[in-house]
């Protein structure tokens, strides 16, 4: 079932063009629509990656098919795309809505955080996760997060936003790259060790089981990719062909130029130097563990 969107709050930022808006559940989303200046398949991608994320345990905005009908968009004249040389109606109909970070009580809620305030993030180590859910389904796009913190808390927690280019934006192929889908800065992965720092997320995607991933293509709606089924079902089919090539995809990033991880460590080795305690240990390469 479609949240009803009840009311235009504000237009947002970003290449997509979304609104905040109301919904008829008295929440606030922000909401991508079909006919946004990136393509319509982004809403796809959105709500399959976002609740894959979720499948997994990772930090993401609830999301939901929004229903925005004619009314609204003709009784609300903020409804619409900025075009490169005109202006153009919103169009109405099911849209993809995610929940605003923090909701009608926000806090603090930032996209940029100082080095010494990101170090602290309360769930820092979900970087690590987030990389491989971008891994298996091709993002293209840089990570993106949103920071959140109470009013009365000291340390913000991520929860990760914008998965529009998963899936390789519009064009439904995947074609990666060692340097897509990553976060801007190093520091989250400061403290990456081996291939124990990504679970249990890492586990969970190779282990997912085919009906789950299914049943996350089956609530996308039908004119978000134009109808043919065909279409969705050999991206789905793609995607779980890919679990057991994200550990591959995660080395290419280890290794390259921007080298990422400073403290990995090969299977068994003794970590030592800056910031260690003691003796540590990391599994082995080909050591995972299934939840």
């Amino acid at each position: 079932m479609a949240v009803l969107a009840v009311q235009e709050i504000r237009r947002m930022r970003g290449g997509a063009q979304s609104h905040l808006m109301l919904g008829a559940d008295g929440e606030l989303y922000v909401v991508k629509f079909q006919n946004n200046p990136q393509h319509i398949r982004v809403l796809a991608n959105e709500l399959l990656a976002s609740r894959l994320a979720a499948l997994v345990g990772l930090t993401v905005p609830p999301c939901e098919v929004i229903e925005v009908t004619p009314w609204l968009v003709d009784h609300t004249p903020e409804l619409d795309m900025e075009l490169a040389r005109s202006r153009e109606v919103c169009k109405p109909g099911l849209q993809f809505g995610s929940r605003l970070v923090g909701g009608l009580m926000p806090g603090q809620l930032v996209d940029y955080l100082p080095d010494e305030q990101l170090v602290e993030t309360r769930n820092l180590q979900e970087f690590a996760g987030m990389l491989a859910l971008d891994k298996w389904t091709c993002n293209v796009n840089g990570r993106q997060a949103v920071f959140h913190k109470k009013s009365r808390e000291k340390r913000y927690s991520a929860t990760f936003i914008d998965q529009g280019y998963c899936f390789n934006a519009g064009e439904w192929r995947f074609k990666d790259a060692p340097l897509r889908g990553v976060f801007a800065r190093n520091l989250v992965y400061r403290e990456i060790r081996g291939w124990e720092s990504f679970e249990p997320w890492l586990s969970r995607i190779e282990s997912v089981a085919e009906e789950k991933v299914w049943a996350v293509a089956e609530l996308v709606p039908p004119e978000w990719y134009g109808g043919d089924v065909s279409v969705l079902e050999q991206l789905i089919e793609g995607l779980l062909r890919r679990r057991d090539r994200v550990r591959e995809m995660i080395e290419e990033f280890r290794v390259s130029d921007r080298v990422p991880f400073p403290k990995w460590v090969e299977g068994g080795e003794k970590l030592e130097g800056e910031g260690v305690e003691g003796l540590e240990w990391v599994h082995d390469v080909g050591d995972k563990r299934v939840m």
